[in-house]
């Protein structure tokens, strides 16, 4: 794996590979919840795996635009888009509650597996990135 070395390719690293690890969650995660409860584990497990990429993805893309504003502008952005995701996360989580058919243990570890996966690739994509911290 290259080394990234602007913050743009960092981020364009930390999302594509969150998408990949997403899919491939909801490949497993969905076989394996078909085969315990049936189709709507399936489903459902591509539901907790859209969530996840979604929000990711948001998060990402808030702190990239926020980057490149004052340091005001990228407070407000980061807490803006975390806000509005909060209030958009909770908002289907209750409209998806009242959903029969889904599978709500499945709808819950999937989300749950691709947070601590993106929090993982995150990390590794940071520690791996050769951009300055200081200007010089």
């Amino acid at each position: 794996m290259s080394r990234a070395s602007t913050s743009a390719a960092i981020f364009k690293t930390v999302i594509i590979q969150g998408i990949l690890l997403s899919m491939a969650i909801a490949v497993v995660g969905g076989a394996a919840a078909f085969f315990a409860v049936g189709m709507s584990g399936l489903i459902s497990a591509f539901i907790g795996a859209g969530l996840a990429v979604a929000f990711t993805t948001l998060t990402a893309l808030a702190v990239w635009l926020g980057g490149k504003l004052p340091l005001g502008g990228f407070y407000g952005v980061v807490l803006g888009g975390w806000l509005l995701k909060v209030i958009v996360f909770i908002t289907i989580l209750a409209v998806l509650n009242h959903t029969d058919g889904l599978s709500r243990p499945t709808i819950f570890f999937t989300i749950v597996a691709s947070v601590l996966g993106g929090l993982a690739i995150d990390a590794v994509a940071v520690l791996r990135s050769r951009v300055p911290v200081v200007e010089g």
